[in-house]
């Protein structure tokens, strides 16, 4: 039997304690509480594991990580988590911390503390981040724009609490097709709108162009390079659809690849800065919105409750 740790009075194998007949009620329990702390602790240990290989090693880590017998979608959770926590708290449980991952550190510190103080459960810490999490959405502005950028909070129907499975509930409020479809968009008559939308909600969004005032006419294709695993593959990519209200074709004719490789980071929906500078290049000197947006650019008139 290949021992991977050792007890007095009992052995460990991947599959079997092997105990001795002599061991006290106390030797007993004591290996209990070994054992419960050792699985409390095992995803952070795997988290911070993968976390270093891949500052050091990159995406060779994938290669071994594979070898081990669990999940891409475990290894990727425990390694996100891990990243993002600030401050870990011994009394609560990983999933307590994996409910909070999503909030700044100073927010995560909060419902932690609170989570401990209050035992709150894992339902009631998730329901506490949601309260945090309501923002309220500023009014649309005013004027008109002819050139828009848009990142809808799509609802993704499940509620998958996995970073790399989507999981956008955990990250902000999402809306769904018809609350989009009746946002009125403050665009020009002649105008051109870039959408982004992920591949499980293609076939959603179209209700929403058409409500908007849009036709659709072509896309581009991001490349995000590294893994996100979806139900059906590894979905590396994500498209930005371009449509057009009356008539706004580029002012530069310069053309651009349609498949924009830039490695996603680590921080959720974030987009790559290329596309600004794609749109500012056949679309100089225009006036610009970014709807749902999440940082301010000079030039831009941005909107969102992240704001």
């Amino acid at each position: 039997m290949n021992e991977l740790i050792t007890f007095d009075k009992c052995k460990v194998s991947k599959t079997r304690l092997g105990f001795v007949t002599d061991m006290t009620f106390e030797e007993w329990e004591s290996i209990g509480v070994t054992l419960s702390q050792i699985d409390k602790s095992m995803s952070w240990w795997i988290g911070d594991w993968l976390n270093y290989g891949e500052g050091k090693f990159g995406d060779k880590v994938w290669q071994v990580a594979d070898r081990l017998g669990l999940t891409y979608e475990h290894l990727a959770n425990v390694k996100s988590v891990t990243k993002k926590i600030s401050c870990r708290h011994e009394k609560l449980s990983f999933t307590h911390h994996q409910e909070v991952a999503s909030l700044p550190p100073e927010q995560q510190e909060e419902v932690l503390n609170k989570a401990e103080e209050e035992k709150l459960n894992i339902r009631e810490t998730r329901e506490l981040v949601k309260e945090i999490k309501k923002l309220p959405t500023p009014p649309l502005p005013e004027g008109k724009y002819d050139v828009i950028l848009a990142d809808p909070p799509w609802s993704y129907g499940d509620k998958q609490n996995i970073d790399s499975l989507g999981g956008a509930e955990k990250h902000y409020p999402t809306m769904s097709i018809d609350e989009l479809c009746q946002l009125d968009i403050p665009s020009a008559d002649n105008a051109v709108l870039f959408l982004w939308v992920t591949s499980p909600l293609l076939d959603e969004c179209w209700p929403v162009i058409e409500s908007w005032g849009f036709e659709y006419k072509t896309s581009f294709i991001w490349d995000k390079v590294k893994h996100n695993m979806g139900h059906y593959n590894s979905v590396r990519h994500e498209f930005l659809l371009v449509c057009t209200k009356g008539s706004l074709t580029p002012d530069n004719k310069v053309l651009f690849d349609s498949v924009i490789t830039e490695e996603r980071s680590d921080k959720h929906s974030e987009k790559p800065q290329k596309v600004y500078e794609i749109i500012e290049t056949i679309y100089p000197n225009r006036k610009y919105l970014e709807l749902f947006s999440r940082n301010t650019r000079k030039g831009w008139k941005g909107w969102g409750n992240e704001l």
